[in-house]
């Protein structure tokens, strides 16, 4: 089985403006590294188009007529204080949610057997009714509720590993019985929110705050407590919030990972996802803004996914 590898142009036209962290280099460093790879076993796939009502059941119908109107004709407009939109954001916003659609379509027919998603805008800190930290749609909230709702499944789990709390996640699936959301992020922090306290209507928020300075060791070693929920949790889906930002040498935080962890910690996840899901795993980028950082730890996480074929191909 291969992976999907699941991207589009029009995140280029995604336009933040100068100096913006969140900037079109971002993805243009993920996608030429994985073409100067050239590795077979990546199935490139493109965005899909998907219905409007599939945003509906994530984001309330106000927000999205809002974000639908506030498209400028030219130069930028504000969501918030640092989320920003241009003429061509609206096909990069689309894209990105039908990026995980593709994906989870691809894994779910077993034309490859996991995926990557390339995109930018980011989307975890999205809520319903509300953009926040460079997101606009929540696409891996999205991306759960299609799984509910078109595959009929019971069980999803989103473990995020993004540096900063995913407070836009919880809060869209803080009641929701069939949704695990997992985090490990720096704290405190932004956003404030992801306390170990935030435990959610039905225990199904578990949020593991680390402190300023967080090693590898240290890190890898509080990944178990995620490892432990997934498997009390039996998911039957497993979606990654794949933020690249706890690397050492990015500039909007202080955890101090290494290229590598992010490898680890994903090969992690996808041993254990062979007793509860057969390794069904979609992961969709979220920060990381560091571009060598984020180049060599997006490499890292899909080498996991790779090899993690091969080995589930050779024991099947």
């Amino acid at each position: 089985m291969k992976t999907g590898l699941i991207t589009s142009d029009t995140y280029q036209n995604h336009n933040t403006g100068d100096g913006h962290p969140e900037k079109i280099d971002r993805v243009t460093a993920v996608i030429d590294n994985f073409k100067k790879l050239n590795n077979k076993k990546l199935i490139w796939k493109k965005p899909v188009k998907f219905n409007k009502s599939l945003l509906e059941i994530t984001h309330t119908s106000d927000y999205i007529n809002f974000v639908e109107k506030s498209f400028p004709k030219q130069g930028l407009s504000f969501l918030d204080g640092d989320t920003i939109i241009s003429p061509g954001s609206k096909d990069a916003i689309t894209d990105a949610v039908g990026s995980i659609i593709a994906a989870i379509d691809g894994v779910q027919t077993k034309e490859f057997k996991n995926a990557f998603c390339a995109v930018r805008p980011p989307g975890h800190h999205a809520e319903k009714n509300k953009a926040m930290g460079f997101c606009i749609y929540n696409n891996v909230a999205v991306g759960a509720h299609y799984l509910l709702e078109k595959y009929k499944l019971k069980k999803v789990a989103i473990v995020d590993f993004d540096v900063h709390h995913g407070n836009g996640t919880q809060d869209i699936f803080y009641n929701d019985h069939r949704v695990l959301y997992v985090s490990t992020h720096q704290f405190p922090y932004y956003p404030g929110s992801g306390s170990d306290q935030e435990k959610g209507k039905f225990n199904n928020i578990f949020n593991i705050p680390l402190p300023a300075g967080t090693n590898s060791e240290e890190y890898l070693n509080a990944y178990e407590f995620v490892l432990k929920k997934l498997k009390e949790f039996k998911p039957e889906f497993i979606l990654f919030s794949a933020g690249f930002d706890a690397h050492k040498d990015d500039p909007l935080a202080q955890l101090q990972l290494n290229s590598d962890d992010f490898y680890n910690l994903t090969k992690r996840t996808l041993e254990l996802s062979k007793s509860c899901c057969s390794g069904k795993i979609v992961s969709i980028l979220e920060g990381g803004y560091d571009l060598n950082a984020l180049r060599e730890s997006t490499e890292m996480h899909v080498n996991a996914l790779l090899e993690f074929n091969w080995k589930f191909l050779n024991i099947h």
